[in-house]
């Protein structure tokens, strides 16, 4: 990979993190938990399209930072790592999904695979931070457990509209001309 081909995707990296900042930032929608503060946002999504287009060093990079950076400047600084750890689990799933496809985005279906395998992704390390959080408060692992589960409301509503939004936004993207190639990921 040539040096223009590494600041093109840099400099992408860094505005899929300035707009998964601000599509949380923009919308997000509380909703009640027993444990964390989950709310309804669009950084998964984005994230998720970093990845497809970017790859996974510089996709999952463009998560962390962008989701990373909210919790940090919006009261979850001290479970922003958790995040972080979310981001990279659910680039590397991203990766591995679309990669098993072969990178193909010329069928709908492959595309709504790789969405509905990030959205699974999403649940579950939704469902581990949220143990991890309730034990960080002094909770038994069984409570912790109990009480992540009943949490999941925020993650689910995020991967159903992962599962939809993504590969519809991703056509449009290669449609208009940004796709994996032009980008210099393939």
């Amino acid at each position: 990979m040539g040096r223009s081909e590494q600041l093109k995707k840099l400099v992408l990296a860094g505005l899929f993190a300035a707009i998964i900042f601000i599509g949380i930032s923009v919308l997000r929608i509380p909703l009640p938990a027993i444990v964390g503060r989950p709310f309804i946002h669009f950084g998964n999504i984005l994230t998720v399209l970093a990845v497809m287009l970017l790859g996974f060093g510089y996709g999952a990079t463009a998560g962390a930072v962008g989701l990373g950076l909210f919790d940090i400047l919006n009261g979850y600084a001290a479970t922003s790592w958790l995040t972080i750890i979310e981001a990279i689990i659910l680039a590397a799933m991203v990766n591995l999904s679309f990669k098993s496809i072969g990178y193909r985005e010329d069928r709908i279906g492959r595309l709504y695979w790789v969405s509905l395998v990030a959205g699974l992704t999403k649940i579950v390390t939704s469902w581990c931070t949220g143990v991890i959080e309730a034990l960080m408060v002094g909770t038994t692992l069984k409570v912790a457990m109990i009480g992540s589960f009943t949490s999941l409301l925020a993650a689910t509503i995020n991967a159903v509209a992962c599962v939809i939004i993504v590969p519809l936004l991703y056509r449009i993207l290669v449609q208009v001309g940004f796709n994996r190639q032009r980008v210099g990921t393939v």
